[in-house]
């Protein structure tokens, strides 16, 4: 994926991001998450059944690549199986780490392939994703 059509993704996903806003309604998990290092601040919502993301909503104040990263995430992570997901943060923390990983299962969540290069910038880019890892830990917990 070239830089420009990258950045362009990332813009449209800051400016307009997906599932934005959290809602009142039962079956929802919800984990929040800050970084020390900053003002990024998300609150996940997660709609799991039979082993299925239903929907993931979020609110919170962030930077570009936190609002983008989430966003991008909710669009990938939306009617997935609890194993796919699992499996697609799996090497979405590889291609952070720049490490092998496989690029297919990753979808719009390509456009941070070069963010492991700026170390200040990948906690921005995990952030949400470590919050969907605790959902999913707390999921397997309540088994």
């Amino acid at each position: 994926m070239d830089a420009e059509l990258k950045r362009t993704i990332i813009l449209d996903h800051y400016q307009n991001p997906r599932h934005k806003g959290l809602i009142k309604e039962d079956g929802y998990m919800t984990q929040n998450m800050n970084n020390e290092s900053c003002i990024d601040e998300v609150d996940l919502m997660v709609k799991i059944e039979d082993g299925k993301i239903l929907d993931i909503r979020f609110e919170g104040e962030a930077c570009a690549i936190s609002t983008s990263a989430t966003s991008i995430m909710v669009e990938t992570l939306i009617g997935k199986s609890v194993e796919e997901a699992k499996e697609i943060i799996k090497n979405y923390y590889a291609m952070l780490e720049e490490e092998e990983y496989d690029g297919e299962k990753l979808e719009q969540a390509l456009v941070y392939s070069d963010i492991g290069r700026q170390p200040n910038r990948k906690k921005c880019a995990l952030l949400s994703w470590w919050g969907m890892e605790k959902i999913l830990q707390k999921l397997e917990e309540e088994k």
